[in-house]
């Protein structure tokens, strides 16, 4: 089994350097974990409203039930997240905490977006059958979630808080644009005392399905799903690369190296929907 580096953010780096079994992660962050910690800002959400309705509305294949969830219950998600806008910030939380957070909540603001506009057939908006990616930009890029007197964008907590600031690549099995081509949305919470492990079945569930990544073996090619094009940087501070970090979650044991060809399969934007 190949040995990995990890380099952590520069506020936690280490002095020595940190290596890790590529097959989980799990040991190196607990290393972190219990080394020198610093502050930093979260707050404490109960996420037990917004399990229960994954729970009730989001099959074990990730599918989710707009149809029901906007019939039955299309105000309880705004009304939750729109009681936690003025809550005030909490100092010296740890990072399972914040990572639970930010993840939480970037899924719940998605799924809200998606049942306001519910019923549509895809995430990418389209005039007169062409894309319309200024519309589908805006989708990601305005800031129009409010949380802690703040308003954030969902490419903003993406980008500025979970990769750039708590660096766990895993997060890109986790958080969803609510596209059959991203990750499936899972049918719970995350919750700090189980994220790490959350987030290791996240990654292995999205890499060892064949819509996701599969190998040919007669061309030897690695067919993967573009995630790991658009976050190759991420995913190349864990693993030498992008084969070599699949190759560290696939049950299958395939001959997967640095070498190995790379084809980038079709990123299927339509709403990721389970029809009641």
């Amino acid at each position: 089994m190949p040995t990995f580096r990890l380099r952590l953010p520069d506020s936690r780096q280490q002095p020595n350097d940190v290596h890790f079994q590529s097959k989980t992660g799990n040991e190196v962050l607990k290393q972190f974990l219990n080394s020198e910690r610093t502050d930093v800002t979260t707050n404490l959400i109960d996420f037990e409203p917004w399990d229960r309705l994954l729970r009730q509305y989001v099959d074990q294949h990730g599918r989710v039930d707009y149809g029901a969830w906007k019939k039955e219950q299309p105000q309880v998600l705004n009304d939750w997240l729109s009681s936690k806008k003025q809550l005030p910030l909490e100092s010296n939380s740890d990072y399972l905490e914040e990572l639970t957070l930010w993840i939480n909540l970037y899924n719940a603001f998605t799924i809200s977006t998606i049942l306001e506009r519910y019923p549509l057939k895809s995430i990418r908006p389209q005039i007169l059958g062409l894309p319309n990616w200024l519309a589908f930009l805006w989708f990601f890029q305005r800031r129009a979630y409010e949380i802690f007197g703040n308003h954030y964008s969902l490419a903003q907590i993406e980008n500025q808080i979970l990769r750039d600031k708590l660096h766990e690549p895993r997060i890109h099995f986790a958080i969803v644009c609510a596209s059959i081509g991203c990750p499936l949305l899972r049918p719970g919470a995350y919750f700090p005392e189980h994220i790490i492990q959350q987030l290791d079945e996240d990654a292995r569930r999205f890499i060892n399905n064949p819509e996701k990544v599969r190998y040919d073996i007669q061309s030897k090619t690695l067919y993967c799903n573009k995630i790991f094009q658009w976050y190759r940087h991420d995913f190349c501070k864990i693993a030498p690369s992008i084969p070599e970090y699949i190759g560290s979650y696939l049950k299958a044991d395939l001959p997967l190296t640095a070498s190995t060809p790379i084809s980038y399969l079709h990123y299927d934007w339509s709403l990721n929907q389970r029809m009641s």
